[in-house]
């Protein structure tokens, strides 16, 4: 909607780019504030809070009289709209035992997806049909129907947190905490950092912008597909089983955008880019609502914190080379990072599994 934007308030899209970036920050740094807040007072509190604030903060673009309005406007959406999807991981971790947690967290992704693409496409249409503003009301509209929705939702149990700073120190204290997240940086980095260029690779190919905005967007149907096939695994495949399955999807994708970036080859990498997340990010994402029970939101805020890190590092280490249009070198580096991820993420996961069912009461 950016190029539409920027005509109709005169502003330049470099300026207008603005409001993207500005939301995109704020939802990441406000990621472990809403996690202490939620450890501190409770999942279903703080989003529902937090949904207040999005539902007047969302509607305020809709209103904004020139760009700067509307990025600031932006940047209070999403530092508002950054407790959503935490709180919705923390309160599964809570709720749902850890041996079949990964299944409804598998079903959040594909929920999370189905709302992406479909928001997507209406979102195209409404911009181009009426009007941008009413993009930027709606979600405020449905923020306001989930903040009363919520009422009826149970408060899981939990410990009390003791002092503002507690979360972090148990979360910071842990060396599986430091562990995934480590992990978790270079998995933004390989999968959603040079994601980003899928469709430029196409555009400078002479593929139309449109198009080559679809075909990026198959990613998210592979992610639901994949969906739909790991919720099944759970329980017959190892945790490390699942992570090599993604792993070899993500590999070979990114093997086949270096070696040839046409409108075909590039649909089947996004299938397996997108297979390859869903394999391999929920797994790890429910590890990551494992390692810290008495500071389960925190934890999970903490790993998002370095997956969006991760993703911006390796985007903009690229740009250079992705503006010189040249990008089979980076599709090549993406896959040969994917190597040390995999086993990064296998080999950690195996080992902790080991260990904690070594910690368990009646256990060798």
């Amino acid at each position: 909607m950016l190029v539409l934007i920027g005509p109709r308030l005169g502003t330049p899209l470099p300026t207008v780019v603005l409001a993207a970036s500005g939301y995109y920050l704020t939802y990441g740094l406000m990621q472990p504030v809403w996690g202490v807040a939620s450890d501190r007072w409770g999942r279903v509190r703080v989003m529902r809070v937090s949904l207040t604030g999005a539902a007047v903060a969302a509607l305020a673009p809709a209103l904004a009289p020139d760009v700067p309005l509307l990025i600031g406007a932006r940047a209070l959406a999403g530092a508002f709209f950054a407790a959503s999807i935490a709180a919705s991981l923390t309160y599964v971790g809570d709720m749902v035992p850890a041996v079949i947690r990964q299944g409804p967290l598998s079903e959040l992704m594909t929920a999370s997806a189905l709302g992406t693409a479909v928001a997507t496409v209406v979102a195209g249409a409404l911009a181009h049909y009426l009007t941008w503003r009413l993009v930027f009301a709606l979600p405020g509209v449905l923020a306001a129907y989930l903040t009363v929705a919520l009422r009826r939702l149970p408060e899981p149990e939990r410990a009390p947190s003791g002092s503002l700073l507690a979360p972090f120190r148990v979360v910071l204290s842990s060396r599986w905490q430091w562990y995934v997240m480590a992990v978790a940086m270079l998995e933004g980095a390989v999968l959603l950092g040079f994601l980003t260029y899928l469709a430029p690779a196409l555009e400078a190919r002479g593929v139309p912008t449109t198009l080559a905005g679809v075909v990026a967007a198959l990613y998210g149907v592979g992610s639901i597909a994949a969906a739909q096939v790991v919720e099944r695994l759970v329980g017959q495949w190892s945790p490390a089983g699942l992570i090599v399955a993604g792993g070899v999807q993500m590999a070979l994708a990114y093997l086949l955008a270096g070696y040839n970036q046409s409108t075909g080859a590039l649909v089947v990498v996004a299938l397996l880019l997108g297979g390859g997340w869903s394999f391999m990010h929920s797994t790890i994402q429910s590890w990551a609502t494992a390692l810290s029970p008495a500071a389960r939101a925190t934890g999970v805020t903490t790993f998002g914190v370095a997956l969006y890190v991760g993703s911006a590092v390796a985007s903009g280490l690229a740009a250079s080379t992705a503006q010189a249009h040249d990008y089979r070198p980076l599709f090549w580096l993406a896959a040969l990072l994917t190597v040390p991820l995999t086993m990064a993420a296998a080999v950690g996961r195996a080992r902790w599994k080991q260990r904690a069912d070594g910690s368990r009461p009646g256990r060798a």
